[in-house]
């Protein structure tokens, strides 16, 4: 339970932040999907972040359709990120997708600071908990959308930053700062 206005990107990092620590049952299993499935469960922790706050978004299961999704109904960001952005990532092939973040702070001018679920130290993509992560703004973020929340001018939540060092940028990230 939050005490933020519902549907605005304040109580969606509330409700990412009381997940924080969350590990699934093996494989895969997570009550954000009804444990009924066994795949990556990243945007499955987005789209039952977004019901619980009651915002009514593209499903973001498939990363790639989802943000595919959104960039077609206009929720792209190309300027400057927002918190209760979503941040999508990837490691593998240039511009491939596979994972999401909620975008829940800034560390500086070169990383975020998000609440991911299915990550770790160990698997950045399919490593099985919901954590705080620091992730360099560099060529591993694809993309960022918006979610269509509700206007909100007072506090966010504090988001305890990892205690872990933040990775050094590789290269300059997808925005213009």
């Amino acid at each position: 339970m939050s005490n933020y206005p519902k549907s605005t990107a304040a109580n969606m990092v509330a409700l990412a932040l009381a997940e924080v620590g969350y590990v699934e049952k093996p494989t895969n299993r997570v009550k954000y999907n009804g444990e009924k499935f066994e795949h990556p469960w990243c945007g499955d922790f987005q789209d039952w972040l977004c019901a619980q706050n009651g915002v009514k978004m593209p499903s973001q299961r498939s990363t790639v359709l989802g943000y595919t999704k959104m960039c077609d109904i206009g929720r792209k960001v190309t300027d400057k990120p927002q918190i209760g952005d979503w941040v999508y990532m990837g490691w593998g092939a240039k511009g491939a997708i596979q994972h999401i973040g909620l975008l829940v702070g800034f560390i500086d001018a070169t990383h975020l600071l998000t609440i991911e679920g299915n990550t770790s130290d160990a698997s950045q993509d399919n490593g099985g908990m919901v954590m705080v992560k620091i992730r360099p703004f560099d060529d591993h973020i694809i993309g960022l959308t918006r979610p269509k929340y509700k206007p909100y001018k007072g506090e966010y939540p504090v988001v305890p930053i990892p205690t872990s060092g933040a990775p050094k940028p590789k290269k300059k990230g997808i925005l213009k700062k």
